[in-house]
């Protein structure tokens, strides 16, 4: 492997002006920065970034740890939390839990092996109880993402799930409709309670009578819609609008509709959750409950940063951070003329 003193002998200058050039830029001039970094791009040089940290003692890596890579959600959050560490100069990587908890902690453990700065969780369930002792005995700093962490000493960035869920059943009462399903998904995590919070706060006090259905769905992903779906065409006093916990549901239980002859709204209105950019794309476009998903990861990242900085984590102070979110109607819940 081509190492420090090959760069420099390439370069004609000292390993000590390499190595300022790639810590510390600033001090070496513009036309010997210039050959070095020719030198490296000639000779293929890649930094040991594990010498690096043993001799600063500081990672220039973040994590991300998710619950599902392949729902666009989180896709969308990892890539504002990217963003936001390439702004300070640091790089991310990101791991998948795949909503199993044997999985996240396994990521955990290595992820405090490696001496990563710090990781953005999505957690698995509320207590994810292995997890968070995982990271207590390891001091890994943390932002918890989409998770109130109540006791447990953290930050987190989360969005107003139980005004999500306010805001879609009063839209679907506001078009006339008088019993609701709810699709919703596993109760371990905090979302999917708060999301059937405001649907329920909503429908137990409306002055019409209002009826809800609730069919859960391990699964968050379009498959679960689609048996979801199946399911709820069988109810024999079948429910004239859905609202379900994402996006990826709401496709599914659109499709398992098309596939059925159900006119989508006539017959059944759609409301999902998160808008991500299939939502619109659709072949009814469909409402969908808006989250700042990128804004979500900036913040987090944001907040962990701060905590990890050498000059400022003597003043940082654990925070929650609560964004709302906003309702947008499309064709698969508007009245149709």
């Amino acid at each position: 492997m081509v190492g420090i003193k090959d760069v420099a002998r390439h370069a004609g200058v000292s390993s000590g002006t390499v190595s300022n050039t790639l810590n510390r830029p600033d001090v070496v001039s513009p036309l010997t920065r210039a050959k070095v970094l020719k030198a490296i791009k000639e000779l293929g040089y890649v930094p040991d970034e594990s010498a690096r940290l043993l001799r600063s003692g500081e990672s220039r890596l973040l994590a991300a740890l998710v619950l599902d890579l392949a729902n666009p959600f989180f896709v969308d959050v990892v890539r504002g939390a990217e963003l936001a560490a390439q702004e300070a100069g640091l790089n991310l990587i990101t791991c998948n839990s795949a909503q199993k908890a044997e999985s996240e902690a396994s990521h955990l453990e290595m992820l405090a092996q490696q001496r990563v700065r710090g990781v953005l969780l999505c957690p698995v369930d509320d207590d994810s109880g292995r997890s968070m002792r995982s990271m207590a005995r390891s001091m890994l700093p943390h932002v918890l993402i989409d998770s109130d962490p109540s006791d447990h000493a953290a930050c987190s960035v989360l969005v107003d799930d139980v005004r999500g869920g306010q805001l879609a059943a009063q839209h679907l009462l506001e078009m006339g409709h008088r019993h609701i399903a709810l699709v919703n998904g596993p109760m371990r995590l905090a979302p999917c309670r708060d999301r059937e919070k405001g649907v329920r706060a909503v429908m137990e006090t409306s002055t019409e009578r209002a009826q809800l259905t609730v069919l859960s769905v391990e699964g968050l992903d379009v498959t679960a819609g689609r048996e979801a779906g199946h399911r709820l065409l069988e109810v024999a006093d079948r429910p004239t609008a859905v609202i379900c916990v994402n996006d990826l549901t709401a496709l599914g239980v659109l499709q398992a509709m098309t596939a059925a002859g159900v006119r989508v709204p006539d017959e059944m209105a759609i409301v999902g959750y998160d808008d991500i950019e299939f939502a619109s794309a659709a072949a009814v476009p469909l409402s969908s409950v808006r989250q700042p998903t990128e804004q979500l990861g900036r913040t987090a990242a944001r907040l962990l940063i701060e905590e990890t900085d050498a000059t400022r984590s003597a003043d940082h102070q654990h925070q929650k951070v609560t964004f709302f979110p906003e309702l947008v109607v499309r064709e698969s819940s508007r009245l149709q003329r």
